[in-house]
C-alpha cells in the first residue's frame, strides 16, 4: 500500500478512522518558513465533522500535534510530522460491517485486497477521516503558495439539480476565493444556499444521501509550471484528486463541453494587456495547455458521489455465510460530503501545484 505522494514536496499519510490517531509526514518544506497555526486551525475546522446540522454528528476537534520539523514557529527543513488523535470513535456501530459488505463502500474490495486483515471500523484506511492529514499538509502548502501570490479557493458547483454560478475571468478574484472559507455552503450565488439545504434535508429524512460537484481555482499561477505527458498539471492534480474518497470525475476548463466546440471557439486567443502581460481572451483550457500553465487561472471541477452509508435498506451479501442479505447502516454519517470535501480539494490542489513548482 502506497501512502506517499510527491517528488519534492512529499506527503505521507497514516492511520485509520477508528485507530488511536491519524497523521502526516511532510518532506520538502524549506527551512525558515513561518507557519501561521491559526490559518492551519481554520482549515482543519472547515473539514472537521460536527460543524453543521448537515454533517455527521461525530465530534472531533482535529487539533494537529506537531512532533517534529518546526521550532519557534518556523520550519527546520527536516520532515514535519503531525498527528491528529481520534477521540470520538464508536467502533461497535461497525460490528456488522465485518461480514455485511456495504454497497458503494470499499468493504468488499478491501477484504479481497488485504486478505481480510484490513481495519473495517469506520472504513479504516478508506475513510474520509484520513483526509484530515491532507488538509493539514495542504494548509501549509497554501501558505507557501500565498507568499508567491497564488490563491486557491473552491465552492459548491452543484448539489443534485441546484446549480451555482461558475468561476470566470470576470468574477474570480483572490478576495472571492478566500471568502469561500467563511461558509459551510460556499457559493458565488448565496441565494442558492436554502435550496441546497432543502435538498440535503429531504434526502437525510428519507434515510438517503446526495452528491454534487465542486469547482476549484488556482489564481496567480505563473506561466511555465508543469510538464508534458506524465507529469502534466492535469495528470498530477488528477492523481491527487482521485485519491480523495468519493471523487468520481474531473474536468478542466470547459471540460467535456469542449468536445462540442470548433477549434475557433476552443482555442484561447492570446493578447497583451495594458500592462504588457500575456493573457488569453477565454479560458476554455482551464489555464493549462500542453500540460503546462499558461498564466491564466487554473480551474477544474470534480464530481463527488453521495455518501454510501445510508439507513435506507440496501441489498448486499454476507461474506461469512455466503448469503444474499439486506443491510441498514446505522451510526453517524454525512447526508452529503461535498461541503466538508471542499477544503480537501483545495488542499490537494495546493499540494500538487507546490510539488510541481518545487521540481521545475
Amino acid at each position: 500500500m502506497s501512502a506517499t505522494f510527491g517528488t519534492s514536496f512529499k506527503v505521507t499519510i497514516f492511520g485509520e478512522s477508528h485507530g488511536k490517531a491519524i497523521g502526516v509526514t511532510i518532506d520538502g518544506i524549506p527551512p525558515g518558513v513561518s507557519i501561521d497555526m491559526d490559518k492551519v486551525s481554520f482549515e482543519m475546522k472547515r473539514r472537521a465533522p460536527g460543524q453543521s446540522k448537515l454533517s455527521t454528528p461525530r465530534k472531533e476537534n482535529d487539533i494537529p500535534d506537531i512532533l517534529s520539523g518546526m521550532f519557534d514557529g518556523k520550519t527546520t527543513g527536516a520532515p514535519l510530522t503531525a498527528v491528529i488523535h481520534n477521540t470520538n470513535t464508536k467502533s461497535k456501530d461497525y460490528s456488522e460491517m465485518k461480514k455485511k459488505m456495504r454497497p458503494g463502500q470499499a468493504d468488499y474490495p478491501a477484504r479481497m485486497r488485504y486478505e481480510g486483515f484490513n481495519d473495517y471500523r469506520g472504513s479504516g484506511k478508506f475513510s474520509g477521516r484520513i483526509t484530515a492529514p491532507l488538509v493539514f499538509a495542504g494548509s501549509i502548502a497554501k501558505q507557501v503558495l500565498e507568499s508567491s501570490g497564488i490563491t486557491i479557493g473552491a465552492h459548491i458547483g452543484s448539489v443534485m439539480d441546484v446549480q451555482d454560478e461558475r468561476l470566470t475571468l470576470d468574477n474570480a478574484t483572490p478576495e472571492l476565493l478566500k471568502s469561500f472559507g467563511e461558509y459551510h455552503l460556499p457559493l458565488i450565488d448565496r441565494s442558492k444556499a436554502k435550496d441546497i439545504e432543502s435538498v440535503i434535508e429531504t434526502a437525510r429524512d428519507a434515510g438517503d444521501s446526495v452528491g454534487g460537484t465542486i469547482e476549484c481555482m488556482a489564481l496567480g499561477l505563473p506561466a511555465g509550471i508543469g510538464n508534458p505527458f506524465f507529469n502534466s498539471i492535469e495528470s498530477v492534480l488528477s492523481h491527487l484528486l482521485f485519491a480523495v474518497p468519493a471523487v468520481k470525475g474531473i474536468e478542466f476548463g470547459s471540460g467535456f463541453d469542449i468536445a462540442n466546440m470548433h477549434a475557433s471557439e476552443a482555442n484561447d486567443a492570446y493578447y497583451y494587456n495594458e500592462d504588457g502581460n500575456v493573457k488569453t481572451k477565454t479560458n476554455h483550457n482551464g489555464g493549462i495547455t500542453g500540460g503546462i500553465s499558461n498564466g491564466m487561472p487554473v480551474v477544474f471541477r470534480v464530481a463527488v458521489k453521495a455518501p454510501s452509508s445510508i439507513t435506507k435498506t440496501q441489498d448486499t451479501i454476507n461474506i461469512e455465510s455466503g448469503e444474499n442479505v439486506t443491510l441498514e447502516v446505522h451510526g453517524r454519517h454525512d447526508p452529503i460530503i461535498v461541503p466538508r470535501a471542499i477544503p480537501v480539494i483545495e488542499a490537494v490542489c495546493a499540494i500538487g501545484i507546490l510539488d510541481l513548482m518545487q521540481t521545475r
